[in-house]
């Protein structure tokens, strides 16, 4: 399509494009809100429901949820791949900067709102297998014992390092991938994306056993997530992470009642829709 090659042209002086360390403060405003929105929810819904992994949200309630905690979650670590992409773009004499981080910074959301119909669909299918099967709450605490041992197995993968080497190296990233144009923007940001989901994947669904609206948990998967993407020890934190997760999942295979949700996802409440109000 002839809109996907035009270039975004600049008619601003370079002395008034955005300072980078802006770019990076309005991420974390925005990652900011999110956390307060997410707070301010768990006092409504307080994790899952009963058996009802989806929360008693519809498909379009939980994609804003999910679309909200990937911004609380994600958009600090992304930061540094922003503002570099943001500091690249100036450079080029035929880029508006602001509009083409813009356009970067939405594929890069879009891909994270994909994976969120996905992680809909696992809630659904996990929600009916629940209430079908009534599986007692040491049998819960023991699947989510063996989720949170894979989350760890998966941080000691290959697979893991090659995504987190690709994504925590914003230069490198950009400059061999470096795409032209509005559709060139949003491209590479899908393409960040991509390796962030392909980082960070397990590590969300490791929130399922414990509760999408478990707090703690988010904010302890945040850290983790930032570390891993802006610390130079990477590599170590992320082998220890996952040693220390495959200890707890072990554990809870155990010990099933170490797992509080477990007991929580047995008691037939009804739930309530969680009002989605921005």
């Amino acid at each position: 399509m002839a809109w996907a090659r035009l270039p975004i042209r600049s008619r601003w002086p370079e002395r008034q494009a955005i300072p980078g360390h802006l770019i990076v403060l309005i991420l974390w405003i925005a990652a900011g809100a999110s956390w307060l929105w997410l707070i301010a929810a768990n006092h409504v819904m307080p994790g899952a429901p009963g058996a009802d992994v989806t929360m008693g949200l519809s498909c379009a309630g939980f994609l804003g949820f999910w679309t909200v905690m990937m911004v609380a979650m994600m958009f600090p670590a992304a930061a540094p791949m922003v503002r570099t992409y943001y500091a690249i773009s100036r450079r080029r004499a035929t880029a508006v900067p602001g509009m083409a981080t813009a356009l970067f910074l939405l594929g890069y959301l879009m891909l994270w709102i994909l994976t969120g119909l996905a992680a809909y669909g696992v809630a659904v299918v996990c929600t009916t297998a629940l209430t079908h099967y009534n599986l007692t709450s040491s049998a819960i605490g023991r699947l989510g014992g063996i989720i949170i041992a894979a989350a760890g197995l998966y941080q000691l993968t290959s697979i893991k390092r090659f995504c987190l080497s690709k994504c925590a190296s914003p230069i490198s990233f950009i400059m061999t991938s470096w795409r032209a144009g509005t559709a060139g923007a949003l491209i590479m940001g899908w393409g960040h994306g991509l390796y962030c989901l392909g980082c960070c994947w397990m590590l969300f669904v490791f929130l399922f056993p414990l509760g999408m609206m478990n707090i703690a948990s988010m904010a302890a998967v945040t850290v983790l997530i930032f570390a891993e993407k802006v610390f130079s020890f990477r590599h170590e934190f992320s082998r220890v992470a996952g040693v220390m997760l495959v200890a707890f999942g072990v554990t809870v295979i155990v010990q099933p009642t170490l797992l509080p949700v477990a007991g929580q996802m047995t008691k037939p409440m009804k739930a309530q829709p969680m009002k989605m109000s921005m």
